[in-house]
């Protein structure tokens, strides 16, 4: 079985993340949605939110797993999940720049792959972050996220901090 995994934080889940992951799925057996937590972030969602978002949102594709990642390194993730390949979206330069040495440095450490998708055209503007903010401040996002993220962030629900190591 060919597996990839998909991992981000998903803090919220976009159409940019669901177009990345539909084509995944076409190229891979199973895909792992691994969602995953960052100490230093600050969320909006909760790591159970995010991750019901996902499940919500994906549920028609076939292959789908949605999962937390955990702690600890990426490859590391990779090969107790029997993973072959990580396969990242680019919505430009800056972010092949910012994901090759990480692409570099898991297949050194465990031999995984990651496959690069280009973004669609209509989605290279999209990012977790940007949405976010044009929400806060009243715009509409209906085109850029799904149902089940879109009825959250109307919902006004207050950010949530991750839980803090030790």
């Amino acid at each position: 079985m060919r597996r990839a995994v998909c991992p981000g934080s998903f803090d919220p889940i976009h159409n940019g993340h669901l177009e990345v992951i539909a084509r995944a799925a076409g190229l891979f057996d199973e895909v792992i949605v691994a969602v995953s937590t960052n100490y230093a972030k600050k969320y909006r969602f909760s790591l159970e939110d995010r991750m019901e978002m996902a499940r919500e949102t994906l549920a028609s594709l076939r292959g789908i797993i949605v999962e937390p990642m955990g702690e600890g390194l990426l490859a590391e993730y990779c090969r107790n999940r029997g993973v072959s390949a990580i396969v990242k979206g680019l919505r430009s330069s800056s972010d092949f720049d910012y994901e090759l040495p990480m692409a570099t440095m898991n297949r050194q450490l465990t031999g995984v792959e990651t496959v690069f998708l280009p973004a669609e055209a209509h989605y290279v503007h999209l990012s977790s972050t940007l949405i976010k903010e044009i929400s806060v401040l009243g715009g509409d996002i209906s085109d850029f996220v799904p149902k089940s993220v879109l009825k959250r962030l109307l919902a006004g629900e207050p950010p949530t901090e991750p839980p803090r190591k030790g």
